[in-house]
């Protein structure tokens, strides 16, 4: 079972890879888009975990719902409404529960997914963070049909939104501030895809060999 202080384990764990990366993530951003991804996120997620300690109850729903709205009131650019539609349809599909199994973790992620994808039109191929999270819901997936731990099956997700997150570099970007550059796009590793990895790996890290 992910516990609702796994849940927040997980998100002040990305608070904190999110700052550790703040420079990076806006060195990716300044080469194909507004040089301002590490910054925005860290911003929003210095706001969530400011917010963390003072929920009321146990409710891992309630509490990913408000991540999601927090980063939708502080971040800028397209970062705000696409993590925090992430967070919040994350919660919608969860509200009233103070544990998860991990079908029940995966049914969130691909709600979670589902809003990004709806709000972001964006398609597998686009050079956007999408092509992390979507190996990373189908590597979590077959974990599960295979019957893996928690700790395996998290693992798992993570190494397969580091696998699309890779996989953006040669990619020509089609969506957001990116796809203005055409083909010079191209050759650079897209930041939405890195910090959906590093979202992911810290999820890993906090849940592993529980």
């Amino acid at each position: 079972m992910i516990s609702y202080d796994d849940i927040l384990a997980w998100v002040r764990r990305f608070a904190a890879a999110v700052t550790a990366n703040k420079a990076y993530l806006t060195e990716l951003d300044s080469a194909i888009g507004d040089a301002d991804h590490g910054i925005n996120m860290d911003r929003g997620f210095t706001a969530v975990v400011g917010k963390l300690d003072g929920l009321a109850s146990p409710d891992i729903g309630a509490a990913l719902k408000t991540v999601g709205t927090t980063l939708v009131s502080t971040v800028g650019g397209a970062s705000g409404p696409l993590y925090g539609m992430f967070f919040m349809q994350m919660g919608g599909a969860v509200t009233g529960k103070e544990a998860l199994t991990l079908e029940e973790f995966a049914t969130a992620f691909e709600t979670g997914l589902g809003g990004v994808l709806r709000i972001g039109k964006a398609e597998p191929g686009d050079k956007t963070m999408v092509d992390a999270l979507i190996p990373a819901r189908d590597a979590l997936r077959a974990a599960i049909a295979d019957g893996a731990s928690v700790s395996d099956a998290i693992t798992r997700m993570a190494d397969g939104a580091e696998q699309g997150m890779l996989a953006t570099v040669p990619l020509v970007a089609r969506k957001g501030r990116a796809s203005y550059l055409g083909e010079r796009s191209a050759g650079h590793q897209d930041p939405g895809a890195t910090s959906s990895h590093l979202l992911l790996r810290s999820a890993a890290e906090v849940w592993a060999g529980r």
